[in-house]
């Protein structure tokens, strides 16, 4: 399991210390949420922050991107130090401009992932299963930190695990908001590869609740062998 802290909720006033902490847990990526005031009604960071957590830390940098012109966005990330880049489906919407943006992450040689939202059927996800690297499932809508998770994600998770095992899609499920203890288990129970925790991770220890996941994830796996 890939724990990937959203630093949506970071403490800016200590993003060096913050970020070494992270550094030093069990987090194997950094989730990095861009929004641009349109799609989302907020608006958070640009490519050169990006390029600033770049040379702190050599995790994968996960970027999120909820922007209405997702195109406008792909290089200055990748050349700011993207490894993934994820787009929404609702945004691109038509098959062939979602095979297309595949297409266009890919060539710069990075991972390409599609998300959708909590009121976006997950069967739109089923064209694209041996196309992109990494599928989201936004377990709150998209924009702010700190909402409570959405139980209905779990059934999206079960289905897509489903869907890409059958296929034997190489695509990871990733999970995204009201990430916690809790949640985080019933989601791994579910089939979820990536949790992006902010709030849970940046509350308190880092470390600690960075390892509270992975240890909780542990456990769920044991289960499943048993089971």
């Amino acid at each position: 399991m890939i724990i990937s802290p959203s630093v949506l909720a970071m403490d800016y006033s200590r993003m060096k210390e913050q970020t070494e902490e992270v550094n030093a847990s069990a987090a194997e990526w950094i989730h990095f949420d861009v929004m641009d005031g349109h799609y989302v009604p907020n608006l958070s960071f640009g490519p050169d922050l990006l390029r600033g957590f770049r040379k702190l830390s050599d995790l994968t940098m996960d970027v999120h991107l909820m922007v209405e012109e997702p195109h406008k966005f792909i290089q200055p990330f990748v050349e700011a130090g993207a490894d993934i880049i994820t787009v929404h489906e609702e945004v691109l919407h038509d098959y062939e401009k979602v095979m297309e943006m595949c297409e266009y992450i890919h060539s710069f040689g990075v991972k390409a992932g599609l998300a959708v939202n909590p009121m976006t059927d997950v069967r739109r996800l089923q064209a694209y299963l041996k196309h992109y690297d990494l599928f989201l499932i936004m377990c709150v809508e998209p924009g702010y930190g700190g909402q409570p998770f959405r139980p209905a994600s779990l059934s999206k998770i079960k289905n897509l695990r489903k869907w890409i095992d059958h296929t034997d899609s190489n695509a990871l499920i990733s999970v995204d908001g009201g990430i916690k203890l809790d949640t985080g288990r019933e989601c791994a129970r579910c089939g979820a590869d990536v949790l992006v925790a902010g709030s849970y991770v940046f509350k308190d220890d880092i470390g600690k609740a960075v390892d509270s996941l992975v240890h909780c994830i542990d456990r769920t796996q044991a289960d499943r062998k048993d089971s």
